[in-house]
């Protein structure tokens, strides 16, 4: 045991991997064709994905929503862990990138699973809730624009069930959460952000370091 987080070498994070990661063939294949592009760390890592789905399996999920898909590798890994009659409700605003993600969805045979919705997060939050879906959703996914996380938050945890868990990607941003003379717009975010959650009595809240950092709040 260990009163801290370890520091996870290169050499320590591919054995992590090779040990415990069970990547669906075209989830493998999606992340090596997305390697190269100049936007690439978008994408989350595969144990994240896997973390994911080891959450929608523990939930017995069948309707999710992620907030920021990029060229779908989270999408995918999610719809391959919701039942066949499960729905991910996907929310993105770029057709070229989702574009390329429905290749693989369709390849990976889960496209039914998939409602891609294409159009600014809020349209789609806001939509759902005068739809009469609010407390109906097992998991939501938030990995999108940093400025808007509060607002996709709190829709969220309106849409959810209780019990329902929310996950937020890139919650410790590289560290610049420390750099008090970080004054980007998404540095502040996040930092308001994490301060927000860390008072909300309304969910059961723990923070985890995995890849740049990703809070689980569980509505109550």
């Amino acid at each position: 045991m260990t009163r801290e987080t370890i520091h996870v070498t290169g050499e320590l994070y591919s054995y992590l991997l090779r040990v415990s990661l069970r990547e669906h063939e075209v989830l493998r294949r999606l992340r090596d064709a997305n390697a190269g592009h100049p936007l690439a760390t978008l994408q989350i890592s595969p144990e994240q994905g896997q973390f994911l789905a080891f959450l929608l399996r523990m939930l017995d999920a069948r309707k999710v929503i992620e907030v920021g898909v990029f060229m779908g590798y989270g999408t995918l890994w999610m719809a391959l862990n919701v039942p066949e009659d499960g729905k991910v409700i996907a929310c993105d605003i770029n057709e070229e990138w989702t574009g390329i993600a429905r290749r693989y969805w369709k390849e990976a045979g889960v496209e039914e699973r998939i409602d891609l919705r294409l159009a600014p997060a809020r349209q789609t939050l806001d939509a759902l809730v005068a739809g009469g879906e609010s407390g109906s959703f097992d998991l939501v996914f938030i990995d999108a624009d940093k400025t808007a996380y509060l607002y996709y938050y709190e829709r969220s945890l309106e849409l959810l069930r209780p019990g329902g868990v929310i996950a937020v990607d890139n919650v410790l941003w590289s560290g610049r959460v420390l750099d008090v003379k970080d004054t980007d717009p998404d540095t502040i975010a996040i930092r308001q952000f994490n301060e927000r959650l860390s008072n909300d009595e309304r969910v059961d809240l723990i923070m985890l370091p995995i890849a740049d950092g990703v809070t689980l709040a569980r509505k109550r």
